[in-house]
């Protein structure tokens, strides 16, 4: 039989890799191989079902000269270098697959293929750059989201143990206000369409926002959220048919005020300009508390006629426009080079929903917790960071291609980037 050598340039190539060298040999002449091979250092003999081979734990890197001593040794197959190799997965990779539904998440992970639509496909990387951020931050329990809204399911699989839980009122005295905020046994948010400490979803806006946001990661169930780790806290004045009150509203707001969240994700707009609602979003802003809303579904350029609550001229607001999955501004997104700060994944996005489901929406509505989501990343990493440097670090670290370069003031909001920019 033909004996194979390795050459010197493959013995250079791969030398930095090992000093220990794999020996397929004939078992007759086992003695004697082991004799050559002491001279170089220790050995373990092991057998295969294909053949048998001695492990040599060399004292230094061997030389063309040793190995073509070794080489010719009678009954000698060949050597090798014990080559080592590493996983091709990709950071954190292992644990992506274990969330059913996570590659039909285009806004975390845009394949170009996860679109939604078989006749729409998308465009890689035009996403929030979601796994890159994760290698950095992936959120804190620390950090609360008051989602405004139609309420959230608390009880949802791929959300219930990331939501927020009030534990003077909980651990407390039923029918006392225990923790002194004008409110009886609000242990899970407040809702403000009926009045009532039950804040469930009836509706399913809200859920599919929550879990956006917050979507417990690795546990076998549905989505990711773009934070692993947060709490999120249900503030209900939308009703069934998703429909609320400006009184729902500034309650809801400075509910959220007086809990001293970090984040309020406010997927929701219509009407004129309210001085009342203003004066809520500027008691947050006092507190420094991150406002961010969506932009409006009406198509409407908002440097000229204003929605609101996204377009008050107000530091903690983050504006925010829907993109779909080529990167580009969703047929239905309002807009505005100076009123919309930046967009972010709406279109055709998957998510929790009530009654434990999954379902697919489109809208500013869902642009808006990606970028809620985004804060609350940044806030874990540096709590002292205020709500103008958050939108101000959103704005320059966004993707301004040329897609939604005239309809914002940055463009695709881009987690990673924020990150790596703090």
């Amino acid at each position: 039989m033909k004996k194979s050598i390795l050459s010197l340039a493959v013995l250079s190539s791969l030398s930095c890799y090992s000093e220990e060298y794999l020996i397929r040999y004939e078992k007759d002449h086992k003695v004697q191989i082991e004799s050559v091979l002491s001279t170089f250092g220790a050995t373990k003999a092991f057998d295969l079902s294909f053949g048998s081979f001695i492990k040599l734990d060399s004292e230094k890197e061997l030389t063309p000269e040793d190995n073509q001593k070794i080489q010719n040794t009678p009954g000698v197959k060949y050597i090798e270098i014990n080559q080592k190799y590493e996983t091709q997965v990709e950071p954190e990779a292992a644990q992506f697959k274990y969330d059913f539904n996570y590659p039909m998440q285009w806004g975390l992970k845009n394949n170009g293929r996860n679109s939604g639509s078989i006749f729409k496909p998308g465009v890689i990387g035009e996403d929030i750059n979601a796994e890159k951020a994760w290698e950095v931050e992936m959120g804190s329990e620390e950090i609360v989201i008051a989602v405004i809204d139609t309420g959230i399911q608390a009880d949802h699989p791929d959300l219930q143990e990331n939501m927020y839980i009030n534990e003077a009122e909980l651990n407390g005295t039923e029918y006392v206000d225990d923790d002194g905020n004008g409110f009886v046994d609000d242990y899970q948010g407040y809702n403000f369409h009926s009045n009532t400490t039950d804040a469930s979803d009836d509706n399913g806006h809200g859920t599919h926002c929550a879990g956006v946001i917050g979507a417990i990661h690795d546990n076998m169930k549905q989505i990711k959220g773009v934070m692993k780790n947060v709490k999120l806290m249900p503030i209900k004045f939308l009703g069934a048919k998703g429909g609320g009150t400006l009184e729902g509203a500034i309650k809801s707001i400075d509910y959220a005020n007086k809990m001293n969240v970090d984040i309020m994700s406010n997927s929701w707009g219509g009407g004129g300009f309210s001085q009342a609602l203003k004066d809520t979003i500027d008691a947050a802003e006092a507190k420094g508390i991150i406002f961010i809303a969506a932009a409006g579904n009406s198509r409407n350029d908002n440097d000229k006629w204003p929605a609101y609550p996204a377009t008050y001229e107000n530091d903690n607001i983050i504006s925010v426009g829907a993109m779909d999955p080529n990167g580009k501004k969703a047929s239905y997104s309002n807009y505005g080079l100076t009123t919309v700060d930046v967009f972010a994944p709406g279109t055709n996005i998957i998510s929790t929903y009530k009654k434990g489901k999954l379902k697919t929406l489109s809208g500013t509505s869902m642009a808006t917790p990606h970028v809620s989501g985004i804060a609350g990343l940044l806030l874990s990493q540096n709590r002292s960071m205020s709500a103008s440097e958050i939108r101000e670090l959103l704005i320059e670290t966004s993707a301004k291609g040329r897609n939604l370069g005239g309809y914002s003031i940055g463009g695709r909001a881009d987690a990673h980037a924020a990150l790596i920019g703090l």
